[in-house]
């Protein structure tokens, strides 16, 4: 893959930045497209009837449709911005979840679930008495199919799972795992953060139910992000919260709502977020999907190599992960690992990576994590692997 790191202006010349599962950095192209609707088109979309505003909300629903081609929606209208994938997370839980379950029904998660996808179950959980049952792991990080398959009953109306962990790294299975939901006629939500910023993604080929990822971490803006459900799914949720541009007729007496996704979306929108996420998924797609992961696979596979030939540490996770190596050093705390690679112009993430039950399982506090994007390059592999080794001389 050609080098990109130009295309980074926020990315200074010998800074290895290894932290893209946190957010990855916005190319040039999504800054500028930023730029111009503030500066040259801003105004709000849906209501003006100025011209302006017309081309805003023309811009702003292209970016509706960019999305849905992405990720293979079969319409735009099955595209819902939300905050980012926990606000989708608990729009589901709350909307869905709310109308569709009752007491006694079970949801199955995973232990390597982000937090974003356990508390909202959680609430819903303590709100109406449904039950969460927890999938394991296989060794090597990856959400046990044959397990979840044994689990599964008919009692379970829900199956929410990682498509890619982002402790891990690890790749779900996603058609088996849509093929044992549906195949005790439950529904499959998937939670695609990590996936979509390096693997292919197309919801109507793998039959998911829901579909939810974060803008930020696809190169794009925060406080933007992406609930896809199928269209007659949408159109069995009530609306969650109330407002401007949801509603379709108001009176003290009674309102009417509009159809979807405007009914999920109260409110003056994120107008700047989803034009530049439309942006990024322009510049991610003008690189290749698939050249991204091959990409990430090779700085993976390498950094696993250099950091194994290090005695005091312990690689979690498959050979395989996609674009994440998490890591401990025997006696040394995650957060003292982070600041010495700092020390030295590396930026990793320390801590619990928002999945405490999956520290739990791993026997660790915490993990180190370095995570790869587009602007990656061997050298700052090398980097991290140096890096590492002056850690290891610190603490003996």
């Amino acid at each position: 893959m050609a080098d990109h790191l130009a295309d980074f202006p926020a990315i200074a010349d010998g800074w290895a930045y290894l932290d893209t599962a946190a957010t990855a950095q916005k190319p040039k192209a999504v800054l500028d497209a930023i730029a111009q609707v503030y500066g040259r088109d801003y105004a709000t979309v849906h209501r003006g009837v100025y011209a302006r505003s017309a081309d805003m909300t023309i811009a702003f629903e292209a970016g509706r449709a960019r999305v849905a081609r992405f990720i293979g929606a079969r319409s735009a209208d099955e595209v819902v911005f939300v905050r980012g994938a926990t606000e989708a997370i608990n729009l589901v839980a709350q909307s869905w979840g709310g109308t569709h379950l009752k007491a006694g029904d079970r949801i199955l998660l995973s232990t390597l679930e982000h937090h974003s996808n356990i508390v909202p179950w959680q609430l819903l959980r303590d709100r109406i008495g449904i039950e969460i049952d927890v999938a394991p792991l296989t060794d090597d990080g990856v959400i046990d199919l044959d397990a979840v398959e044994a689990m599964l009953t008919p009692a379970h109306k829900l199956v929410a799972l990682a498509h890619v962990s982002n402790v891990l790294g690890s790749v779900l299975d996603v058609r088996r795992a849509v093929a044992l939901a549906h195949a005790v006629g439950a529904k499959i939500l998937l939670d695609g953060c990590q996936a979509v910023p390096r693997l292919g993604v197309d919801v109507a080929a793998l039959d998911c139910d829901f579909y939810v990822f974060s803008g930020h971490k696809l190169y794009g803006p925060t406080g933007i992000g992406v609930l896809w459900a199928k269209a007659d799914i949408l159109d069995s949720m009530p609306p969650w919260q109330g407002g401007g541009a949801m509603i379709d007729r108001v009176s003290f007496a009674r309102t009417t709502y509009a159809p979807a996704p405007a009914r999920f979306e109260a409110g003056t929108p994120h107008i700047e977020g989803v034009i530049g996420l439309h942006a990024a998924i322009d510049y991610v797609d003008a690189i290749g999907i698939d050249a991204i992961h091959a990409h990430e696979v090779s700085l993976v596979r390498s950094a696993r190599a250099a950091l194994s030939g290090i005695n005091s540490v312990r690689l979690f996770g498959p050979e395989d992960a996609a674009g994440i190596v998490s890591f401990a050093i025997e006696g040394v705390h995650p957060h003292d690992i982070g600041t010495i690679l700092d020390e030295a112009g590396v930026a990793i993430r320390a801590g619990h990576h928002c999945a405490q039950p999956l520290m739990e399982h791993l026997g660790v506090p915490a993990t180190a994590r370095a995570s790869f994007g587009i602007y990656n390059r061997q050298a700052d592999v090398d980097a991290l692997a140096r890096g590492i080794e002056r850690v290891t001389r610190i603490f003996g």
